[in-house]
């Protein structure tokens, strides 16, 4: 690979315990269930044969562990970087779609007008996401120049780093599939970041 050309692939954790039920889970540290244990040991198997330099993750176990099974292969242990981490949803977190709308109406239509910029109650904005995201994706990319990483994250924090890198607005952040273990790939070419794959769910 030319020095000039770094490629990120970059994975949003396996599926998690109770993901059937449509909670917010943000900050909340929640362990992958044994889909997303499948679904994990699928995209590694995928990346087996590409030639790894270094696999980060988000704090959270669910990245933690959905990472430590992509870079098993490579003899990658994944280096933890708090800064990758979910949104934080405060008050929200743990409850449902469903449950928001009945208990704070005026509150989830706000959110569902302003999906871009909306600060969850006492959580924060993707605005927030993005100031604490942004430069330790930054810093990972800029210390591999002309290699191939894995980056494992988060559905929220995925799309952030998407919209920026690709200079989209905040308000596409849902246009951009991240489903459970989806891999997406980019590249950091002088100053573009040209987008290779996106949302490619693990083939079970």
């Amino acid at each position: 690979m030319g020095a000039s050309r770094t490629l990120i692939y970059l994975f949003r954790h396996g599926a998690v315990v109770q993901a059937e039920t449509g909670r917010f889970i943000g900050h909340l540290d929640v362990p992958l269930s044994a889909l997303g244990e499948r679904q994990s040991a699928a995209q590694a198997a995928r990346l087996s044969s590409v030639e790894l330099s270094a696999v980060y993750a988000s704090d959270l176990v669910r990245a933690r562990r959905t990472a430590e099974i992509i870079g098993a292969p490579h003899g990658l242990a994944p280096t933890v970087v708090p800064a990758l981490r979910e949104m934080a949803m405060g008050r929200w977190d743990g409850l449902t779609a469903a449950e928001i709308r009945q208990r704070e109406p005026e509150r989830f239509a706000e959110w569902m007008a302003r999906v871009g910029e909306f600060p969850f109650p006492d959580g924060e904005s993707v605005p927030d996401l993005e100031a604490r995201a942004w430069p330790a994706f930054e810093s990972i990319v800029g210390a591999h120049a002309g290699q191939a990483i894995v980056v494992v994250a988060h559905g929220g924090t995925n799309r952030t780093l998407l919209c920026r890198a690709l200079g989209l607005p905040r308000s596409r952040l849902l246009s951009l599939g991240q489903d459970y273990g989806a891999l997406t790939v980019l590249e950091r070419s002088h100053a573009a970041w040209p987008l290779r794959r996106l949302n490619e769910r693990p083939m079970l």
